[in-house]
């Protein structure tokens, strides 16, 4: 699961900012028909979200997540996830 804040400066153009919008959500909605975004959430009131990703390893991971568009401008939290063992599916 990845946090990702963005951190677009306030000053930047606005045509950039608009093809950079653009081309972050063709891009990750690729990976979401890929399957390789299982899910993602917004953060309420924050240029944030919450990405849960199925991928293969941690190598897949950074190619996907370094992949984003605007990736020079998040912050990016990870947290690696595993099956829990009560879990019914």
């Amino acid at each position: 699961m990845v946090r990702m804040q963005v951190n677009l400066p306030p000053d930047l153009d606005p045509d950039l900012r608009e093809r950079l919008v653009a081309a972050e959500k063709e891009y990750s909605q690729g990976l979401q028909r890929e399957g390789k975004i299982a899910a993602i959430w917004r953060v309420s009131g924050q240029f944030a979200n919450y990405c849960l990703f199925d991928v293969a390893d941690h190598e897949e991971l950074h190619a996907c997540v370094s992949g984003l568009p605007m990736f020079g401008w998040i912050s990016t939290q990870v947290e690696a996830l595993s099956q829990h063992p009560n879990a019914i599916g």
